[in-house]
Parts: C-alpha cells; structure tokens; sequence
C-alpha cells in the first residue's frame, strides 16, 4: 500500500477541496509530478487521505485550468505542455513579474522571500540537487509576482508555475536548465534591493527571454 502523506487542513477561507487542489499544483510545481504522468484515483486518494469524491472534484478543477486531462483508455493524466504552451507562459512572465519588479519598494518584506529562495538554489547547487534547485527557482520567482500585492496575480502564477514545471520535467539536463540562474536570481535581487528597480526590470526580461530560448531550444529536440 502506498504511504499517505495526508493533506494539511484547509487554510482559513479555503475548502477542503481548494486545499487539496493547492496541494496538487504544488507537487507539479516541485517536479512530483511528471508531464504525461497517470495518476491513479485509488492511490492518490489513499496517499491524501481523501475521499475519491473529493478528488474527483479536485481533478475536475485541475481539468479546467488545463493541468490534468482524461482519456477514455488511460484515465487521468498529468498533462504535456505544447511549444505553444511554453511561449505563452513565458510572454504572461514577462508581463507579471518584469512590472512587479519595477514598481515595487525595494523593502517590500517579499524580498526575504526572494533572498530565502537564493540560498536554498545555492545549497540545493552545492550538493547538485538539481530538482531542489529548480522548486527553489520557482519560488523566487513567486516571490517576485507577490511584490505586486495582487493574490490574482499570485494565484495566476501558480498556474504558470505547475504548467512551466511539468515542461521542463520533459527534458533530460536540469543542470543545463537550473544551474545558470542560481547567481543570475542573487544578482536580480542585489540590483533590486540597491533601488535600481527600472535596472532590476530589464536584467529579469532579458533573463527571462534567455530562459525561453533555452526552454525551447532543448524542448524541441526531446520531444522530436
């Protein structure tokens, strides 16, 4: 029988039901959770400590926001991003986070955030972890979008997150992906905190487009 790792109770405000699909998002986020992955209802449920019910509420949610999706002979899967997918997660990006940057106060308390995320990428570079470094990545850019104060924006980017996770889980060299932004993050955020926020925007859109371009450059040959 699997391990149950059951579900947290719900936060203030949520249903056991939005919890349970937070959960989910962040497995995908942290790489738990593979692109084209099955995912069976009875294990789940059981891992979880939920009821099938509620994790067929859950999955039709996750359904909807395009992460998971059922077909007649596989069941439930975890979703592939497309090509498209990618380059349209990386232009909402660049809308998000380079204005979230720029207009923000320098000690907005996000920025702890941000310098939390820094030093768990450098531990998690120093014992070439390289999946931890990649979750470390994600929340530092989590913490970018929430110097905006917007729980919309930051709830959209969830979204981004679990979708850009489950694309780079498609490709077989996350030191290739993930170890060239552990400094590039420490640099974005010095430049930030010295108050050269209009700086800090334009480093993160060049930053941003790089990782695109890498993205789908090695995107491209795996999926061939």
């Amino acid at each position: 029988m699997p391990s149950r790792h059951p579900t947290p109770p719900p936060a203030p405000g949520l249903s056991l039901v939005d919890s349970v699909t937070h959960a989910i998002r962040q497995k995908l986020i942290h790489g738990e959770l593979r692109a084209g992955q099955h995912l069976s209802e009875t294990q789940l449920s059981q891992q979880m400590d939920i009821s099938r019910n509620t994790l067929r509420e859950v999955f039709r949610t996750l359904m909807k926001e395009g992460l998971l999706r059922h077909s007649p002979n596989r069941g439930m899967s975890v979703v592939i991003p497309s090509m498209a997918d990618i380059i349209d997660i990386y232009r909402v990006r660049r809308l998000i986070e380079c204005q979230s940057l720029e207009k923000a106060w320098p000690l907005h308390p996000a920025h702890k955030q941000m310098q939390e995320a820094i030093t768990k990428g450098q531990q998690a570079s120093a014992s070439k972890d390289w999946r931890s470094v990649g979750s470390a990545n994600m929340a530092f850019h989590a913490a970018i979008v929430g110097l905006a104060d917007s729980q919309r924006l930051s709830a959209m980017f969830e979204h981004l997150a679990a979708e850009l996770r489950l694309a780079f889980g498609l490709l077989d060299d996350p030191e290739y992906l993930h170890a060239p932004y552990v400094e590039q993050n420490a640099r974005l955020l010095q430049l930030f905190m010295d108050g050269q926020t209009h700086q800090a925007a334009q480093t993160l859109e060049h930053y941003l487009v790089q990782s695109e371009r890498m993205v789908l450059a090695v995107y491209a040959r795996q999926v061939r």
